[in-house]
């Protein structure tokens, strides 16, 4: 290793660990060790317990609630920071608060701009993420951003499966973009449901747009959260004669009642990646770990190479 070039290191929130240790282990080279401390009203303290000085530091944590994630990653970084590392990477295989990406009425937040500026203030030299819920997230940032597709995992599984008369479904009209990609890529059909909602997580009506009789679909999505989308998208193809319905859906999410939806419905698999780890099995779920995907760009990005290699679409 040249003189030039600072040593790597990997580092976990404690939400993260069980992600961290397979990038690790993909990468090369063993998981640093922190150890925290937690005061009885619950304040924690995280430390590094080896030295970081000049270093490139990897700080692996994805942000999902509750809050105590972020904060955890914030006071990971200030520490790296302040212990002298050369280069902090926040990687954050699932990025927290991003649907709050605008203001789509008065007087709310723009969430995913707090965050991005918080990780700024805490002193990450750059920021690691895959499947944003929205691309203009990355213009929150003055740091560099590796945005990274699961699709590079995802689309070597659905040709595995070897469908027939595939389709590629958008379980909305925001996603219509993400579906034409895969679609591309399989030479397939697209279809898209125009969804209205009462509320935050309630649909009102749902209506698919295209034709899926006779076809085996499959629903691209960057997240599942309480199921309702995808379950009432896989009932509403069936009804109209496809074949069989698949979900691919990167952060699973999964919160309410989501497992019930799901196992109650007739999706036929949904595949989702280890960015969020599942509360409970189910034989309907299938993970597809994004460990590889995240250690081979860890270390094209700490040699300095090029990644844009990995991006299939």
């Amino acid at each position: 290793m040249s003189h030039l070039e600072p040593e790597a290191k990997i580092f976990a929130c404690s939400q993260s660990v069980y992600l961290a240790e397979k990038i690790a282990k993909d990468y090369g080279i063993p998981l640093g060790k922190v150890t925290m401390s937690t005061y009885s009203d619950g304040e924690f303290q995280p430390s590094y317990e080896e030295s970081i000085r000049g270093l490139r530091v990897f700080i692996v944590c994805s942000t999902f609630p509750s809050a105590d994630n972020l904060m955890e990653l914030l006071l990971m970084i200030d520490a790296a920071k302040r212990a002298s590392a050369r280069h902090i990477t926040a990687v954050m295989p699932y990025f927290g608060w991003a649907r709050q990406d605008r203001k789509d009425k008065p007087r709310v937040p723009i969430g995913a701009k707090l965050v991005a500026n918080l990780l700024t203030a805490a002193g990450a030299t750059r920021i690691m993420t895959m499947d944003l819920h929205a691309d203009q997230i990355q213009g929150f940032f003055e740091k560099p951003v590796d945005h990274l597709f699961a699709s590079t995992i995802f689309l070597p599984y659905v040709e595995s499966l070897k469908l027939e008369n595939l389709t590629i479904a958008s379980p909305d009209m925001g996603g219509s973009k993400r579906a034409y990609a895969y679609s591309k890529f399989l030479q397939s059909d697209v279809v898209i449901c125009y969804k209205q909602r009462k509320a935050a997580n309630v649909i009102d009506t749902m209506e698919l747009i295209g034709e899926v009789k006779g076809r085996n679909v499959i629903l691209v999505d960057d997240m599942i959260d309480t199921g309702g989308t995808l379950a009432k998208a896989a009932d509403l193809m069936i009804e109209k004669g496809a074949l069989s319905v698949r979900a691919i859906c990167t952060h699973a999410i999964l919160s309410g009642g989501a497992y019930e939806k799901i196992e109650n419905s007739k999706l036929t698999e949904l595949i989702v990646t280890d960015s969020i780890p599942l509360k409970k099995e189910s034989k309907k779920i299938r993970v597809v770990s994004c460990a590889p995907l995240f250690a081979e760009v860890m270390q094209m990005v700490h040699h300095n190479n090029s990644i844009s290699g990995k991006f299939i679409m």
